[in-house]
């Protein structure tokens, strides 16, 4: 009663029933005074109007305003269903642009994600090769390392071996003897940080699953083209009885 206060209605239903107009005042004085006690329905331009079905046989004197309350009522009732039909097809169109826009920022996430994907592979071989590159270089690289396998397979065997890390060895060739380690654990530094730089480049953003995307696509063809069309059929059928009961009238 507090919140809905304006919203409330009363009508004095069988009228014709409640005796002469006296009766009908002490009726109305009555419902007043009850109404009076309870919060929100106290209020100024209190009305009542009176109802009843007429009978034939028992005519009355009583004014009834039940027409006119019939016509208020199929107006609230031709607004509501106006109202809900308008607000059925926005839902509509809400759920269809909500799918396409989720449906996009899965497709841009998938392109980011390859992205993604392809610098950590560059990032993480790079980081993978340069182990690689260091252990070749430890073992057959400098001149330490030649003296070894020499004595460790003989000078043929040492020659031979020599000819498939020639590229190797010319690379270090070109660092001082006495910067030999500094490089060494300079690149061994710029491989962790590859590798760090790959794990780091290789985090994805989430996306849909091929049945989740069937699924928003299912559903979002099914408001388009069964919820909508079943809206555009209701509301002309709407219209046609408006039109029919305003030619009638």
């Amino acid at each position: 009663n507090e919140g809905q206060g304006d919203k409330l209605r009363f009508y004095l239903s069988k009228a014709d029933e409640a005796g002469a107009e006296g009766d009908r005042q002490r009726v109305l004085m009555q419902i007043v005074q009850e109404l009076c006690k309870r919060p929100g329905l106290n209020k100024c331009g209190f009305d009542m109007p009176t109802i009843y079905i007429p009978n034939p046989n028992k005519p009355s004197r009583c004014v009834n305003q039940i027409e006119e309350i019939c016509r208020t009522i199929e107006k609230t009732i031709s607004q509501t269903v106006q109202h809900t039909l308008n607000a059925l097809e926005r839902d509509c169109l809400l759920i269809d642009k909500a799918t396409r826009q989720l449906l996009e920022e899965d497709s841009e996430a998938r392109s980011n994600n390859f992205h993604a994907r392809f610098r950590g592979a560059l990032l993480g071989l790079a980081g993978c090769l340069l182990p690689f590159f260091l252990l070749i270089t430890l073992l057959f690289g400098t001149a330490t390392a030649r003296q070894v396998w020499s004595l460790v397979l003989g000078q043929e065997q040492s020659q031979a071996l020599e000819l498939y890390v020639r590229p190797v060895a010319y690379a270090w060739s070109l660092v001082p003897e006495d910067h030999t380690l500094t490089v060494f654990f300079g690149l061994l530094c710029l491989s962790i940080v590859l590798l760090l730089m790959a794990s780091y480049t290789f985090q994805t953003k989430p996306t849909l699953s091929k049945k989740q995307k069937r699924q928003l696509e299912d559903r979002r063809d099914y408001v388009l083209d069964v919820v909508l069309e079943k809206k555009r059929q209701l509301y002309e059928e709407y219209l046609r009885q408006s039109i029919s009961e305003h030619d009638l009238s």
